[in-house]
């Protein structure tokens, strides 16, 4: 193992968790500087994003091969379409706060455009925050 990977062991989680912070930040401070109340249709895409950054690291990328098929690995399978699972649900979750934001910029009566921008951050960073977590834990 180079030093580069060994560092990227080591830091690779702390970064994860900072950006994980920083995106439920984002969330925090936009709902408590809202002037109207945030109703709990708009916390759901941020909750949705941190489930599917759980649901993807729950499977250990060594455990997925890309090297041969087989089709007695049962396990295999399963494990890809977990991470399918995990990867829909990110991506609803991304698009709901999309069209969240762009029902706020649209409307005078909800919240303000900067709740729709903190929303699409949050989901934005934790999801970032799943992958660089993926990419940086072992089962060592």
């Amino acid at each position: 193992m180079d030093n580069l990977s060994l560092m990227w062991e080591i830091m690779g989680p702390g970064i994860a968790g900072a950006v994980f912070g920083a995106g439920w930040w984002f969330w925090v401070d936009a709902v408590v500087c809202s002037a109207v109340k945030v109703s709990f249709l708009h916390y759901l895409p941020g909750i949705f994003a941190s489930l599917a950054a759980l649901m993807f690291n729950c499977v250990n990328r060594d455990d997925v091969s890309y090297d041969y098929y087989s089709p007695y690995g049962d396990s295999e399978w399963r494990l890809k379409l977990w991470l399918f699972v995990a990867y829909v649900v990110s991506f609803v979750s991304l698009a709901a706060a999309v069209g969240l934001l762009i029902q706020d910029s649209l409307t005078d009566k909800g919240p303000s455009v900067w709740t729709g921008v903190a929303g699409v951050l949050q989901c934005v960073f934790v999801l970032i925050s799943g992958l660089i977590y993926w990419t940086c834990h072992s089962e060592d």
